[in-house]
């Protein structure tokens, strides 16, 4: 297959809004040393793409500088050591960065097949959430069925995620979300209560249940503390963001006397190698899932690539209830 030198793609401009995203003109990236290329079809929009955006959010030192942390598409090139991966198959990759543009170089152990069923525009949804949710609520904090598991932000794309997963997993779901119609959302996909947070409290509501077993936070701010009420005897905390910010005052007595446990942790930083390991996880406990249609993705909207503008407002905007993605063609 010969290859183009040039492809379109969106950068950030500057730090700022939405309107510093432009299309511009880059080199095709080169797959190195245990690399694919992937011609991508579509890419998935993440709040790690706006926080980058507004210059919060700096990537690796060896990552592109262009925002998309997923996509799928078709391995077009292959890089030296390469042996689970051939050129023509349909992959969805978790990308260490250069997602919004017509092609992206990822590690071949961080790309998976396209989920038997899916289209690629589902498949683009999958790698951001699923790799987060499942190395965070399952391989972290270790949730079993049975336990009472509350995700916030539950019409999110990793609330979404978080959802179907637990309730497949046969776990109880508790979720928050922001307005009526979010919490009709969540309940359709398997939790057992959704709790409007603007009308009533989260606490009262898990401790009335017995507390939640774990719960899956990425609000930060005032929340870790009453996370920390509503939590059981020796339940977990997994803390993945802090949209509300990451300091608060917090009695650890409670910590001890309860033996809570306190985790969490960042995707994008971690070893190529701890990445590899959780698609390995994927492969084997979440892929049959969704060949089975027992997990789906759920698409909120589909913008194209000259449009992440009016993408990342959308998703700012948080009227969203899902995945947002670009349509690289």
């Amino acid at each position: 297959m010969t290859l183009p030198t040039e492809m379109r793609a969106v950068e950030i401009t500057k730090p700022g809004g939405p309107e510093v995203l432009k299309i511009t003109t880059r080199p095709v990236p080169k797959p190195r040393y245990g690399e694919i290329l992937i011609k991508l079809a579509y890419a998935g929009v993440n709040r790690p793409d706006a926080l980058q955006r507004a210059g919060s959010y700096a990537p690796p030192p060896t990552a592109s500088d262009l925002p998309g942390l997923e996509g799928a598409g078709e391995v077009v090139a292959i890089g030296a050591g390469v042996t689970n991966s051939s050129v023509g198959e349909s992959v969805c990759a978790l990308l260490p960065g250069g997602g919004y543009a017509e092609y992206a170089t990822c590690a071949a152990t961080h790309a998976l097949p396209v989920p038997d069923g899916l289209t690629l525009q589902e498949a683009a949804c999958l790698p951001e959430n699923y790799f987060t949710v499942w190395s965070n609520v399952f391989m972290r904090g270790g949730l079993q069925a049975g336990e009472r598991f509350l995700v916030h932000g539950g019409s999110s794309g990793i609330g979404t995620t978080a959802i179907q997963l637990a309730n497949a997993f046969g776990a109880r779901v508790f979720t928050t979300a922001g307005s009526d119609e979010k919490c009709a959302a969540c309940l359709k996909l398997g939790a057992e209560q959704a709790i409007n947070y603007h009308q009533d409290d989260f606490v009262e509501t898990l401790r009335a249940v017995g507390g939640a077993n774990i719960i899956l936070d990425m609000v930060g701010g005032d929340y870790i503390s009453r996370n920390i009420k509503a939590l059981s005897t020796e339940g977990r905390l997994v803390q993945i963001a802090f949209l509300n910010g990451p300091k608060v005052d917090l009695n650890f007595a409670q910590i001890m006397m309860r033996r809570l446990t306190i985790t969490g942790s960042t995707l994008r930083p971690q070893s190529d190698l701890a990445k590899a390991r959780i698609a390995q996880q994927l492969a084997q406990h979440v892929w049959p899932l969704l060949a089975a249609k027992r997990v789906k993705p759920v698409i909120d909207s589909e913008y194209m690539l000259g449009d992440a503008h009016k993408a990342h407002a959308r998703m700012e905007s948080s009227t969203h209830i899902g995945k947002i993605v670009l349509k690289i063609d």
